[in-house]
């Protein structure tokens, strides 16, 4: 019997920008890890353990000092997110 489903392959370009403006990822950060991600990035002492949301490219969205401030600030902004451990 002959599979007569469809099959999509995405672009490298469709790829990239799959979740885009929906989707959004919380990860456990440390202070010492952020310069380079948050451009911008005033003064923070070394050592502490951050929440931080990103965009589905990776972009930074926002920083807090707990993880239901960082879910909050998605659901806010209508973002489904997940977690990168």
């Amino acid at each position: 019997m002959p599979n007569t489903a469809q099959r999509h392959t995405m672009t490298t370009g469709e790829l990239a920008h799959l979740g885009e403006g929906t989707v959004a990822y919380l990860r456990k950060v440390s202070s010492d890890d952020l310069r380079g991600r948050f451009p911008g990035l005033t003064e923070i002492d070394p050592g502490l353990e951050l929440w931080a949301l990103f965009a589905a490219t990776g972009e930074p969205i926002l920083l807090s000092d707990a993880r239901d401030r960082a879910l909050a600030g998605a659901m806010e902004n209508d973002l489904t997110t997940v977690a990168i451990h």
